[in-house]
C-alpha cells in the first residue's frame, strides 16, 4: 500500500495551472479586443457628430480628426495606428448639404496581448477592427 498523502494538493496545483493559464490569456485577449472595438465605435460616433455640426468642410475634417484622436487616446490607442474614412451622401462633393448624410469609418488593428512581434506564421497576431457611424446634417443648417 502506497502513501498518497499530500499528492492531491500537488495534483490540484498542476491541473489548476494548466487550466488557469489559458483562461487568463483568453480574458486578456477578449479585453483587448473589446477595448479596441469600443474605441473604434466611440471614435466613429463622435467624429460623425462633430463633423455635421461644423461650419465648413475644412473645419469639419479637423474637428473629426481631433475627436478620433481624443476618443482613441481614452483607450490608450495611438491615433497614428488608426485609419479614418469620411463619406458623404447623396452629394459626395458637398458633405455639409442640408439633410445630407455623413458616414465616418474608423479602422484600427489590435495586437494580441503577450504576442511577440517577431512571431510569424499562418496565424494572426493582430485583430483588425472597424466601426462606422452615420449622422444626418440638420435641415436647418445655415439658417442662423
Amino acid at each position: 500500500m502506497s502513501d498518497d498523502r499530500g499528492s492531491s494538493s500537488l495534483e490540484f496545483i498542476t491541473v489548476g495551472l494548466i487550466m488557469l493559464i489559458p483562461l487568463v490569456y483568453l480574458v486578456l485577449t477578449m479585453s483587448a479586443i473589446q477595448g479596441g472595438a469600443l474605441a473604434a465605435e466611440g471614435a466613429a460616433r463622435q467624429a460623425a457628430r462633430v463633423f455635421v455640426q461644423a461650419e465648413s468642410t475644412a473645419e469639419a475634417e479637423l474637428t473629426a480628426q481631433r475627436a478620433v484622436e481624443f476618443a482613441l487616446s481614452n483607450y490608450g490607442i495611438d491615433s497614428a495606428d488608426a485609419s479614418v474614412d469620411i463619406a458623404c451622401s447623396p452629394d459626395p462633393t458637398n458633405c455639409l448639404a442640408r439633410r445630407g448624410y455623413v458616414t465616418v469609418t474608423v479602422g484600427l488593428v489590435v495586437a494580441l496581448p503577450l504576442a511577440p512581434p517577431v512571431l510569424t506564421g499562418n496565424f494572426p497576431i493582430n485583430v483588425p477592427l472597424d466601426a462606422a457611424a452615420t449622422q444626418q446634417v440638420s435641415q436647418f443648417r445655415g439658417s442662423r
